[in-house]
């Protein structure tokens, strides 16, 4: 039974997307307390972390249905703004804050230390965040399926940063590579790839990050921020973008939209495909599932494709009235 955990600002739910109805679990543990990000592993599809701007990192261990707030004395900071789970081992837990700073339990979130060091990288004092320009944080941790030490962290504003031994020590931003990371992909079955959705635009790397190249044809709005690829092809990406932020963020002012790259081809709108985009839509969060199905999570609700993007249909759940003015946090989906 497929699972996906959206979360909108103040509002969580898990559900089934492939029931006639799909029946959305809603967590009243989280309500109202600016939700940031989703993870989960398929190996523990009942544990499922959410970070929150305000009130730190929370856990489920019963598929969504109650939370518990964990880390708080070792999380120094209150704002848990991306959270992942090693796909190597389960129990293996990594957040990032505001300010920067990275966070490993290896105990499924029972106990937790700070991966120090982060901040004393060279382009650390160029590091800002623009809304609130006094600090910066972590937006998006990656970790590389083919190696358990080898993570890419994303610093909103200024870096993209990677460490090779699980966070003892770390490599600072290379000349490529973007410096607005909002998000990241890499792939089970593809070595050393990974593909980033920046606010300075796409960006993909086949050595591991040591290089990175930014194919953009097509992209006629390059404030990218969520990319998702196929599982069931490493040549199949989608990525959501906007004009810049406030088309992006703002719904008064929204105009967004989602493309597709397959191969070396030029980037493609998904225009007329059932999935909502343009004026009025919020950046959508995007997800694979199974080979060939992609998810969309916008302030239109949440949408399911089946053909790798040819056309796409609403997921049926009741989302509050106040949700078409909320921008999207995280998705996760456990096929």
């Amino acid at each position: 039974m497929t699972t996906v955990y959206a979360a909108m600002r103040d509002r969580f739910l898990a559900l089934d997307p492939e029931a006639e109805t799909a029946t959305a679990r809603v967590a009243d543990d989280l309500d109202d307390r600016a939700l940031e990000c989703v993870a989960v592993h398929p190996d523990t599809p009942d544990r499922v972390f959410v970070g929150t701007v305000e009130s730190g990192l929370w856990r489920s261990i019963d598929r969504g249905e109650t939370f518990e707030r964990v880390g708080a004395e070792a999380i120094e900071q209150d704002a848990v703004m991306a959270t992942a789970v090693s796909p190597h081992d389960p129990d293996v837990i990594w957040v990032g804050t505001e300010p920067s700073r990275v966070y490993r339990s290896t105990d499924g979130g029972d106990t937790w230390e700070h991966r120090d060091g982060l901040v004393d990288l060279p382009s650390s004092d160029e590091w800002a965040f623009p809304p609130r320009p006094h600090t910066h944080h972590v937006r998006w941790i990656e970790p590389d399926p083919h190696d358990p030490d080898h993570l890419y962290v994303a610093v909103e504003a200024g870096a993209l940063v990677t460490t090779h031994d699980g966070g003892e020590t770390w490599t600072d931003r290379v000349a490529d590579s973007r410096r607005d990371t909002h998000s990241m992909a890499t792939h089970s079955n593809a070595p050393g790839r990974a593909w980033c959705a920046a606010g300075d635009g796409y960006a993909e790397t086949a050595d591991g990050g040591e290089t990175w190249t930014h194919p953009q044809e097509g992209l006629d709005r390059t404030y990218c921020w969520s990319v998702a690829v196929d599982p069931g092809d490493p040549d199949r990406a989608l990525v959501s973008a906007a004009r810049g932020a406030r088309e992006a963020h703002t719904a008064e002012r929204a105009e967004t939209y989602v493309y597709r790259r397959e191969g070396s081809e030029r980037w493609e709108r998904l225009d007329d495909r059932g999935l909502p985009l343009g004026e009025g839509v919020t950046r959508p969060v995007l997800a694979a599932g199974d080979p060939g199905e992609f998810y969309a999570l916008s302030n239109r609700g949440l949408f399911r494709s089946d053909d790798a993007g040819g056309s796409w249909s609403a997921v049926a759940v009741e989302w509050p009235e106040r949700t078409s003015e909320q921008t999207a946090r995280g998705l996760a989906v456990l096929p």
